[in-house]
């Protein structure tokens, strides 16, 4: 069943489908929800990173230390570790890495055209 939204409410976590029906829920104490996927969602509790399924059943987890949670669409989520983007799936398995390019404002080029007359 693919998830359709997943809200804090009060105390409690709640899970809903594709017709806005309430599927499950789970006390939120100490968990902040960081993204949602189709059939997962990733939530960050304490020092780890947790993925749990439409019914609020905990599917894996992994340490979050020195890592930033950037967010989960499709059937994967994202986290920053340092200079690397890593993608992982709902099972927290490293998909793919790549560096982070960091650009600012500051970073740009600026051309100048010059015309000859």
């Amino acid at each position: 069943m693919a998830i359709s939204d997943v809200s804090v409410k009060g105390s409690y976590i709640q899970v809903f489908d594709g017709s806005g029906k309430k599927v499950s829920e789970m006390h939120s104490s100490g968990k902040e929800v960081v993204g949602t996927a189709s059939d997962f969602f990733v939530v960050v509790s304490g020092s780890y990173i947790q993925t749990y399924d439409e019914k609020c059943k905990k599917i894996a987890e992994m340490h979050s230390s020195g890592k930033e949670t950037k967010g989960a669409s499709g059937n994967s989520f994202v986290i920053k570790a340092g200079n690397y983007i890593q993608t992982f799936d709902k099972n927290c398995k490293k998909i793919s890495e790549r560096h982070a390019w960091e650009q600012s404002p500051n970073n740009c080029f600026n051309l100048t055209m010059a015309f000859v007359t």
